[in-house]
């Protein structure tokens, strides 16, 4: 999971599997992903993630696209912040 969301919605608290990467830092630190993985996007309502979404996708990734809205499992509070 990659989180897409700006360094201020992610100390709300963010989902601990993914990894924060802000939408306007998405396009320079893919390199590094493996395109035989299938990765999730994700954002607070699915809007900023569907627009990474496009950029892998066009790029060959697998990506599937989703919103922090729909999650129902932990989510780390600010000050227990991972990644």
């Amino acid at each position: 999971m990659i989180d897409v969301r700006e360094h201020h919605k992610v100390e709300t608290g963010k989902i601990p599997e993914a990894i924060h990467t802000p939408l306007g830092e998405i396009l320079t630190r893919f390199n590094g992903l493996d395109k035989q993985k299938e990765y999730m996007m994700i954002c607070r309502s699915g809007n900023r993630s569907s627009l990474a979404s496009e950029w892998f996708i066009d790029k060959g990734f697998k990506v599937r696209n989703g919103g922090m809205m729909k999650w129902n499992s932990d989510i780390n509070q600010k000050g227990n912040m991972e990644g």
